[in-house]
């Protein structure tokens, strides 16, 4: 017996190993529960009249908002959640649990407790049909599956949080835009009306329009006028009653047209053309405030649709189970799998010492 030992170690060796599995696993590894949940998120699409639908429906993709709750949901602050509202450690930690399987004591660094519990929740993301996979193993059914909706109720809440708040600053800074619009708005507003109560004119513009048309018919009758003297004076004398009247009307004309020119443009500062002007200014800054403000008015309120659809509903396909019986260990598949590696690592192995013994010899 102990030459077969000294020339066939690694079978020895492999023997005791495929023992120890085979006791380990056969009798001694503890159950382990698995519940399960499938999830989407989804989030509600509102299409106000008035907006621009593609800015609407544009976004973030799903994958991005799943990839980023699966990191959440594996991270150590959702961890300390569980901990606080579950007593995880406690769970794990069980003296009745095997002493391979269990947690090594229930006062383990954070640290330590976050890579033994990524072993017993595993959370994948599936690409092709965008669904984000939980998995989590406890050592009873009931734990297993409050973990499971735990993590679903923490992860809507979070994906919520996280939205709102971006959202909330958004409209926090277009609502204190469109304050500022407004009083400038109404700034511009005020200083029109001062300007129009100060020249006691309302439209200044159609003033001067008015003021080029009375001008035009003023022309018009004056050159019909001088028409007419001149076609009288070829038959009557300068001194006639009839052309002096009508000299004189002219001379009334050409006088009042040149007041009405005058009110258009002189060297002062009253002239209506400047006054006009001035007008345009002030009206063309008004219109330009309003057109800033209904502009960030529209925007606040396509701030504030985004803001409802920041909301990330957890949109469940398959909700957490409650395990019937133990899906873990796998104990004939790691059975298995230990003794084909152990023979094989024993083949090698004894293949290695034939050679060398070849050698030696």
């Amino acid at each position: 017996m102990s030459r077969f030992l000294k020339r066939n170690p690694t079978w020895i060796v492999a023997g005791l190993v495929i023992l120890t599995v085979v006791v380990y696993w056969g009798f001694l590894a503890s159950d382990r529960y698995v519940s399960r949940a499938h999830i989407v998120l989804q989030s509600p699409e509102i299409i106000p009249s008035g907006l621009n639908v593609s800015s609407i429906l544009s976004g973030t993709s799903g994958s991005g908002d799943l990839l980023l709750l699966r990191e959440h949901l594996q991270s150590v602050s959702m961890l300390q959640k569980l901990q606080g509202s579950l007593n995880l450690r406690e769970h794990y930690s069980n003296p009745e649990i095997d002493r391979w399987s269990r947690l090594e004591s229930a006062d383990v660094p954070i640290e330590a407790f976050h890579d033994y519990m990524n072993k017993r929740v595993a959370i994948t993301f599936d690409d092709y049909s965008k669904v984000l996979r939980i998995e989590v193993q406890a050592y009873d059914p009931e734990t297993a599956q409050e973990i499971t909706q735990a993590l679903l109720d923490e992860g809507e809440r979070h994906m919520n949080l996280m939205g709102q708040r971006l959202a909330q600053e958004q409209v926090a800074f277009i609502d204190k835009q469109v304050q500022t619009l407004e009083e400038r708005l109404l700034s511009a507003r005020e200083a029109l009306l001062h300007y129009q109560n100060e020249k006691g004119l309302v439209a200044p513009t159609q003033t001067v329009e008015a003021i080029f048309s009375t001008v035009s018919r003023l022309e018009a009758e004056l050159a019909v006028l001088r028409a007419q003297i001149k076609s009288q004076k070829t038959y009557q004398s300068i001194q006639s009653p009839t052309v002096r009247r009508m000299q004189s009307e002219a001379d009334a004309l050409a006088q009042q047209i040149e007041i009405e020119k005058a009110k258009l443009a002189t060297t002062g500062g009253n002239a209506l053309n400047r006054v006009s002007a001035e007008y345009e200014t002030l009206q063309l800054k008004a219109k330009f405030a309003l057109d800033l403000y209904s502009s960030a008015l529209t925007s606040l309120e396509s701030t504030r649709v985004e803001a409802a659809r920041k909301l990330k509903q957890v949109s469940i396909l398959e909700y957490p189970t409650l395990a019937q019986y133990p899906e873990k260990p796998e104990r004939l598949y790691n059975i298995a799998v230990v003794t084909v590696f152990a023979l094989l690592f024993a083949t090698i192995g004894q293949l290695v010492i034939a050679v060398i013994r070849d050698h030696r010899d």
